[in-house]
């Protein structure tokens, strides 16, 4: 498939209502993708073994891990072909090195669904719900840096978190996203929110109103399987994200370890993002003393589940 045709494609894809996702390049063949055609994984379950982001108690690894080695590697470890790549993991992103990493995602027949745009600009003051509008805008400038990066890439998404929301005042978070999720649709790349933290875990309805209000194909959610404060919140809030769903969700297994858990864990995710309508990447998010069997496990279940 060539990119001009990838492309309306995709633009059906999102034309086709709220829930719609912009499906990664050979994702559908057929009606009835194999499973591991619906499996990513994220270089956050990893990221103890990138210096930029090893946890201060982690053990130094013997050979920290590269990202352009990436899509090979999860590609000959797993026979996954999605990935999903953390911002602070990039090694540079000069023209030589992204067009390195174009080439190196080409050579491991992957795709790169989403990138997490976890930048330190995000970090200041009240990120893109801060009160003042230079602020935002200077955020909004370094977030659409990615978008252009992603858009280079092939990559369908960028995740950039709204800060310090003000559930008595949406208005400065909904300006920001409304500015990125305009260039985001110039770039045909789409902006979605995760469920961290705060109101966004706590309150997913939050999250929806802003969804509501920006009000684009380009703009929506990245339902996270975790995050929840509880299962009550994560039964309501997966289907209240899912359907704003656009490329991805968080894939992970349930943090208690009972006999059998977190196989339930997953399956009951995925029954509710099918649920809901969700058709694209089940991107995996996970962690441990042994990344590497987490991801693998987390693979084994989602594969079962998504069976079903």
């Amino acid at each position: 498939m060539n990119r001009r045709h990838f492309m309306e494609k995709s633009a059906r894809t999102l034309t086709a209502g709220v829930g719609g996702s912009l499906l990664a390049r050979g994702l559908l063949k057929g009606e009835n993708p194999s499973p591991r055609a619906r499996i990513g994984v994220s270089t956050w379950s990893l990221h103890n073994l990138f210096p930029s982001t090893r946890d201060d108690n982690a053990p130094t690894p013997a050979k920290p891990l590269e990202l352009l080695d990436v899509p090979e590697m999860i590609a000959e470890r797993y026979q996954v072909h999605q990935v999903e790549f953390v911002a602070p993991h990039f090694g540079a992103t000069s023209p030589s090195y992204l067009q390195d990493m174009k080439t190196r995602l080409a050579r491991a027949h992957s795709h790169l669904t989403n990138i997490c745009v976890d930048i330190d600009e995000l970090e200041l003051g009240g990120g893109l719900s801060d009160p003042d509008p230079k602020l935002r805008d200077r955020i909004v400038e370094a977030c659409s840096k990615w978008i252009d990066i992603a858009h280079q890439l092939g990559a369908d998404s960028v995740r950039c978190d709204p800060g310090k929301i003000n559930s008595a005042d949406l208005s400065p978070t909904v300006s920001a996203y409304r500015k990125l999720a305009t260039y985001g649709a110039s770039q045909r790349v789409a902006v979605v929110v995760e469920n961290h933290g705060g109101v966004g875990s706590e309150h997913p309805e939050e999250l929806v109103r802003i969804f509501s209000e920006v009000d684009s194909k380009f703009f929506g959610a990245l339902p996270d399987f975790g995050n929840f404060p509880n299962q009550e919140t994560r039964e309501r809030g997966l289907l209240l994200l899912f359907p704003y769903a656009r490329t991805v969700c968080h894939a992970k297994a349930s943090r208690r370890r009972e006999q059998g858990d977190d196989a339930q864990f997953v399956a009951r995710c995925v029954q509710l993002s099918k649920q809901a309508g969700f058709r694209g990447i089940y991107s995996i998010e996970s962690g441990g003393p042994d990344p590497y069997g987490a991801v693998q496990h987390v693979i084994d279940l989602l594969t079962q589940s998504i069976s079903i």
